[in-house]
């Protein structure tokens, strides 16, 4: 299989999966990691992609560590999701010129998620804490990406810019530790460089954004704005008739201004996490379509004011 069409059929949109809570809740919208490799560029060429994805996610919080979390204060969270969802992608044949393409995207996921905390309590005037666990699940806030556009330097080196949008579409209630929606609006603007060496197999990936966030209505509460940088690094080689490929990926995670409104009592409260692990990806063809499958594992360290987690990634898609 030539290194060219494989190059563009897993040219394909990331699946950013809403798991858990907000930055108010220890996490943001844009789950560090998944933009990270080639199989999250926007397509150099016209084509519809459709995509599966799963994510798995286990993590919490040190019991000294406290986060916001649906209008109460939380310490000694533990938390687990699993998120599914669908990307449909589109690449029309619009004439750009030879070097541009233009995409648009929507992923819609699906939810189930688990959270145990000690929650803080004033019944009758006294201040207790009292542990509680919740489970829910349900419609995340579903990702549109209207504006996704690549720039084809040559046949090894793309540039890519997208606008993601996060509307309030999920499940979301106050007072409760497990929440599938984030109950605000984000905008996160992305800019990504990947070289894919059609020759010598190499991948070199890099993704940067940055998340603008709305005030939740409900606690009055506004995350401030977070800056992400995701990378890959892969070795790609022929394999049972396909192309495989393997390597690291890693994330730096960065809130960059400070929490605000009403309900933002902890102070600044701003959010830090890096994480690092290994990624495994394979394209191949089955009756005449294009498969591309990637599976990789995250562990986060040296967070703060933050959940600190492992996440699961897994995503399949074909190219009609």
């Amino acid at each position: 299989m030539r290194y060219k069409s494989i190059g563009i059929a897993i040219m394909a949109l990331v699946f950013i999966a809403a798991i858990t809570h907000a930055e108010e809740g220890g996490s943001g919208h844009y789950m560090p990691g998944s933009m990270a490799s080639f199989v999250d560029g926007v397509p150099a060429e016209p084509t519809f992609i459709a995509r599966l994805n799963y994510l798995h996610y286990s993590g919490g919080t040190n019991i000294d560590r406290s986060i916001p979390i649906a209008g109460m204060t939380a310490l000694d969270v533990d938390a687990e999701s699993d998120a599914y969802g669908l990307t449909l992608l589109w690449a029309p044949d619009w004439d750009m010129g030879s070097k541009w393409q233009y995409a648009m995207s929507a992923t819609i996921p699906c939810v189930t998620m688990s959270v145990e905390a000690n929650v803080s309590a004033s019944p009758r005037g006294n201040n207790l804490t009292v542990k509680r666990k919740d489970k829910e699940s349900g419609l995340g806030d579903i990702i549109l990406m209207p504006l996704m556009f690549n720039y084809k330097v040559n046949e090894d080196l793309n540039t890519n810019f997208r606008l993601v949008v996060y509307p309030p579409t999920g499940n979301y209630e106050v007072g409760r530790l497990a929440n599938p929606g984030k109950n605000f609006w984000t905008v996160e603007p992305t800019a990504a460089v990947m070289y894919f060496g059609q020759k010598n197999g190499i991948e070199t990936s890099l993704f940067f954004g940055m998340d603008f966030n709305t005030e939740n209505p409900d606690t009055d509460y506004q995350s401030g704005i977070q800056a992400h940088l995701d990378g890959t690094l892969a070795q790609h080689f022929p394999l049972w008739g396909g192309l495989a490929g393997a390597g690291a990926n890693a994330f730096w995670y960065e809130q960059i201004s400070d929490d605000s409104g009403e309900g933002a009592n902890l102070g600044s409260f701003k959010a830090r996490a890096h994480g690092i692990g290994p990624v495994l990806s394979y394209a191949t063809k089955i009756a005449g379509q294009d498969l591309i499958a990637e599976l990789k594992w995250l562990h986060e360290f040296d967070n703060q004011k933050r959940l600190e987690r492992d996440t699961v990634f897994f995503k399949v898609l074909t190219k009609f």
